[in-house]
């Protein structure tokens, strides 16, 4: 058994549903204590944050990622218990195998790798891990990026172990994320009988042609890197649940998936400006905890990166700005280099997760070279 598989399987024994961490940062502050990382304990509410560092010189590579897991789902229906981790036919099961027990393994027996190799390494290594990024996600790693703030802790280049890849481990990895913005619509009408309009309001009716220009906007082009600003609506509740009562509001919850191409205040902006030509009364709460959008052009990181993968797996890797958010919109506030790469991300969140065990070795390698290229080279 690789060291990595064996810290994976340890780490995924431990029933770290989010927000718990249920031991996990101890196991690995207990492989970190011993290679002169100083551990540093950020603990908000329920959430257990680790900032670990060895060395105080620039530049600062940072690993970062979460501990916390997603609920298994219907038990009955793994093939193997979710929280006992099992190997079948070269693939590791259980819940956090790919997302993402099996890149914090990797993190840690690629330092474990480089630091015996050199010692005497230039810069510095940190670790940035969280039990809040499957929830709600405001007391993990978005805590630990203001604490290292305020004093003017700031990292150079970030690792984010999110699994990126599609057909094979290293063939893509995320340069950058759209950023969210999330709004709750609420249309005023006045309600009564369905057969006295004369005497009702429609919320309904009054929404529907704000609701297609809405949806016909072009928000923006996107850019080299992002795809164009997407709105959609995700929910729409109106009525009393009776079939002749006209409502008297109707409440429509919506979500922008935005390009660096748009700001949050532009796409504000351009809403109400689309509401109020429409000219109904209406009352609309903006989401406060939005992601913002990053983006890591090519540079020092991408090519180390992109460098290993080629290495170790024989693979040009595809950069790209696709899918949901993720803890690199923290980061970079205090990092100009944020990259994601991980192993494949096919199983995650379902039944019978799991992820490759020569991946997992891969991975590590990945890790290894890239550090060796940007603190070693």
């Amino acid at each position: 058994m690789s060291d990595t598989l064996e810290l994976a399987k340890q780490l995924i024994s431990r029933r770290s549903l989010t927000p718990n961490d249920d031991g996990c940062l101890d196991i690995i502050g207990t492989r970190l204590a011993p290679l002169d990382f100083s551990l540093e304990k950020m603990c908000c509410d329920e959430v257990d944050n680790l900032w670990a560092r060895r060395g105080s010189d620039g530049p600062l590579v940072c690993f970062a990622g979460h501990t916390d897991v997603v609920p298994s789902g219907p038990v009955e229906k793994w093939g193997s218990d979710p929280f006992t981790p099992t190997v079948r036919d070269g693939m590791l099961y259980g819940r956090g195998a790919s997302d993402m027990k099996g890149s914090l393994a990797a993190f840690v027996t690629a330092i474990e790798k480089f630091v015996a190799a050199h010692p005497q390494h230039r810069g510095s290594i940190a670790l940035l891990l969280t039990s809040d990024e499957e929830g709600i996600a405001v007391d993990g790693t978005v805590r630990v990026v203001e604490t290292l703030r305020e004093r003017n802790e700031l990292i150079d280049y970030c690792i984010v172990g999110e699994p990126t890849s599609v057909a094979k481990t290293g063939d893509t990895i995320k340069n950058g994320r759209r950023g969210s913005l999330s709004g709750t619509l609420t249309v005023k009408g006045v309600q009564g009988h369905i057969a006295y309009p004369h005497l009702v309001k429609n919320p309904i009716h009054l929404a529907a042609p704000a609701i297609a220009e809405l949806a016909a906007t072009v928000w923006d082009e996107g850019n080299e890197y992002f795809p164009p600003t997407s709105w959609q609506i995700s929910n729409i509740h109106g009525g009393t649940g009776a079939t002749n009562v006209v409502p008297g509001t109707v409440e429509i919850l919506f979500n922008f998936r935005h390009s660096t191409a748009s700001t949050v205040d532009s796409l504000k902006q351009r809403v109400h400006a689309i509401l109020d030509k429409h000219g109904f009364e209406y009352d609309l709460q903006w989401e406060n905890s939005s992601g913002k959008p990053y983006l890591t052009p090519r540079g020092n990181l991408v090519d180390a990166v992109a460098s290993a993968i080629k290495q170790v797996q024989g693979l040009d890797t595809e950069l790209s700005t696709s899918g949901g958010t993720s803890d690199g919109r923290f980061i970079a506030d205090i990092c100009p280099q944020v990259l994601e790469i991980g192993p494949l991300n096919a199983t995650i969140h379902k039944i019978d997760e799991c992820v490759a065990v020569a991946d997992l070795d891969a991975l590590s390698e990945i890790y290894y070279l890239t550090l060796r290229k940007l603190l070693a080279e």
